[in-house]
C-alpha cells in the first residue's frame, strides 16, 4: 500500500494518536466501505471518512438533489439541484481527499441488486430513510456476516445501531420485529438540521473505531440522541428468540 510523506503529513494529527499510528492509518486507508443513502446522514458521514483517509467507498442512492434537501445535506448547494446525489457527492468528496476511490451507484438498493453490491465491502453504513430498505440491509448483512452501522433521524432525535454479524448476537429485527404502520423520517416528520450532522459524525466515529478495533464500541447497542435535552444514552439490544433471522446470543 502506498503511504508517502504527503499522506503522512495530511493525516499526521491522527497518526500521532497512540491508538492509531501508522499501522492504524493504513487500516483506515485499505478498508472497503459501503454507504447506502447520501442524504442528511450520508453527507457528513462520507465527508469525515474522506477527511480521515478511508480509501475505498461505494455510495448508493437513486435520488436527485432537491431544494428541501439543502437545509441538512451539507455536500450540496443550489448548483447541484436536479442532479444525482451520488455523482455530485463523488465530485465534492474527491475535493476533500482525491485518493479516495469512490464507486457511485445511482439506483435504489433492492432484493435484486443488494447481494452483488454488499459482498465486496467490509463495513456497511445504512443511512436510508425508510423501513423497507433498513430491514432489507439488515437481513442481507446478517446473511453475509457483515458489520452493519445504521443511523436514523427524525424531528429532534437520532438513533445509531451497530451489529457485528461476524459474531453471534441480535439484529435490527430483534429490536423491531415488524415494519411499523407509519414511516418516521425527514419527509414525513421534519428534521432539525443539526441532528443530521451530529448523527452522521457519530456514525463516522463508530466506523473508524470498528476499523481500528477499539474497545467500548457500540456492538449490539443502540445510541439515542435527544437534541432538545442534549442527552445521549446507550440501550442494550437483546436477542429476540422469535426473530425470523434466528439470532442467537
Amino acid at each position: 500500500m502506498n503511504f508517502d510523506y504527503k499522506e503522512f503529513k495530511r493525516f499526521e494529527k491522527q497518526i500521532i494518536l497512540k491508538k492509531i499510528g501508522i499501522s492504524g492509518q493504513k487500516k483506515i486507508k485499505k478498508t472497503k466501505l459501503l454507504i447506502v443513502g447520501i442524504g442528511g446522514l450520508g453527507c457528513p458521514l462520507i465527508s469525515y471518512l474522506a477527511a480521515s483517509g478511508i480509501g475505498n467507498v461505494c455510495i448508493v442512492d437513486h435520488d436527485k438533489v432537491e431544494l428541501s434537501n439543502l437545509n441538512r445535506q451539507i455536500l450540496f448547494n443550489n448548483n447541484d439541484l436536479n442532479k444525482y446525489k451520488v455523482l455530485q457527492a463523488k465530485k465534492k468528496v474527491n475535493q476533500i481527499y482525491k485518493n479516495m476511490k469512490i464507486k457511485a451507484i445511482k439506483s435504489k438498493i433492492n432484493y435484486k441488486n443488494i447481494r452483488s453490491i454488499i459482498k465486496k465491502y467490509d463495513i456497511i453504513c445504512d443511512g436510508s430513510d425508510n423501513y423497507e430498505t433498513r430491514y432489507l440491509i439488515n437481513d442481507f448483512c446478517k446473511k453475509e456476516k457483515k458489520i452493519l452501522i445504521s443511523a436514523a433521524i427524525s424531528r429532534f432525535d437520532g438513533h445509531l445501531f451497530k451489529f457485528n454479524f461476524k459474531k453471534k448476537g441480535p439484529c435490527y429485527r430483534c429490536f423491531m420485529p415488524e415494519h411499523p404502520n407509519v414511516e418516521n423520517n425527514c419527509e414525513t416528520d421534519g428534521i432539525f438540521s443539526p441532528v443530521a450532522g451530529v448523527m452522521g459524525s457519530i456514525q463516522a466515529n463508530e466506523v473508524l473505531k470498528t476499523i481500528l478495533n477499539l474497545k467500548n464500541d457500540l456492538s449490539s447497542n443502540m445510541l439515542i440522541f435527544d437534541s432538545l435535552k442534549m442527552s445521549l444514552r446507550k440501550v442494550k439490544i437483546s436477542v429476540n428468540k422469535n426473530c425470523i433471522n434466528k439470532c442467537k446470543s
